[in-house]
């Protein structure tokens, strides 16, 4: 047994934790490696971050708020000035990347510190070893 496996940590708050990239326990050790790559464990308190599945939840907001600025900017642009197509291009393209991948990071790491914060797991299905109700 390592000596940190007895080791008290104070409460993280999950959304301050996650929006800076940081462990959901300690606080301290980086959650990503690169722009979204989850690391495998803290390098400050040996977390292990299997618990993660983050899955498309964070991708899925980011597409839907994101979403929703962009196409109100280039719905206003076109009914307004009638801009061609290339314009377009120019403009939201850029604007999604930059709107996009801090948000993705930002979103992804609140959701994996939620994830441990309320010890969120996989379902279980329901096999059927319990007795029925005879009612």
């Amino acid at each position: 047994m390592s000596p940190r496996t007895h080791i008290r940590y104070s409460h993280q708050d999950p959304v301050s934790t996650g929006m800076k990239g940081r462990c959901p326990r300690c606080g301290e050790g980086a959650l990503f490696t690169g722009l979204l790559t989850v690391k495998s464990k803290c390098s400050a308190c040996e977390l292990d971050y299997g618990f993660n599945d983050a899955g498309d939840g964070p991708t899925v907001f980011i597409i839907m708020g994101i979403g929703f600025i962009v196409l109100g900017l280039a719905l206003f642009v076109e009914l307004n000035y009638g801009a061609p197509f290339w314009v377009h291009m120019v403009l939201w393209l850029p604007l999604i990347l930059v709107l996009g991948l801090p948000a993705l990071r930002m979103v992804k790491g609140v959701l994996i510190a939620l994830t441990y914060h309320h010890k969120a797991a996989e379902g279980k299905l329901d096999t059927g070893d319990t007795p029925s109700d005879p009612s």
